[in-house]
């Protein structure tokens, strides 16, 4: 067994708590964000020990939730956001418990550094990645379209009419992979080079 027990079990319960609480805040469709289908793939990832499922994941949250991480961080230490997504964190108008859970953000990141570092790395998890993209995004492009979940309709949730939605759409499905997932995918191929995969 490479990975503990313990931390399988806490993140099974976590999910428990998680998912009822943001169903009944946010809706269906939120649980269409990566960001909250990676919290499900983790769980599955951390009880097979998957060195795919956690590569799939890292290809596509890694970047976006260092991001936050670091847009979090900037405004609990300095007040400002440095590029932003993180407002809601800060808004009293948002329940505090909704806030608290939402810190998953900030542990995934490490997790699935950590998680790979003692599983290895997949390099088909990317792939997958795309795949699944290629999937939900349509799905949350038509299915309770005024939440444009994912930026499915235009980026920071405003919905874009500089281009047809179509096209749009055809651009984001072809972008997100080419510069998003493969560019990380390089980037956890080069540096688990360095990491040789150890037995718990």
């Amino acid at each position: 067994m490479r990975l503990p027990v313990w931390l399988k079990i806490a993140w099974t319960v976590w999910l428990l708590v998680w998912a009822p609480v943001y169903w009944r805040q946010y809706g269906a469709q939120n649980f269409l964000f990566f960001c909250d289908l990676g919290n499900v793939l983790i769980g599955i990832g951390l009880w097979l020990e998957s060195p795919l499922i956690f590569s799939w994941v890292a290809s596509g949250l890694l970047l976006f939730q260092t991001i936050f991480t670091v847009d979090f961080a900037g405004a609990l230490l300095t007040g400002r956001h440095v590029v932003g997504g993180t407002e809601y964190m800060f808004d009293p108008g948002v329940p505090l418990t909704i806030r608290l859970l939402s810190l998953f953000h900030v542990v995934t990141p490490p997790l699935l550094l950590w998680a790979i570092s003692r599983l290895g790395y997949d390099r088909r998890g990317w792939k997958l990645q795309t795949v699944m993209a290629w999937i939900v995004v349509p799905i949350n492009y038509f299915w309770r379209p005024e939440q444009d979940v994912n930026w499915a309709r235009g980026l920071f949730f405003h919905e874009q009419h500089v281009v047809p939605g179509w096209a749009y759409l055809l651009v984001y499905l072809t972008v997100v992979p080419m510069f998003v997932y493969f560019p990380t995918h390089l980037f956890l191929n080069w540096a688990t080079r360095k990491w040789t995969p150890r037995s718990w």
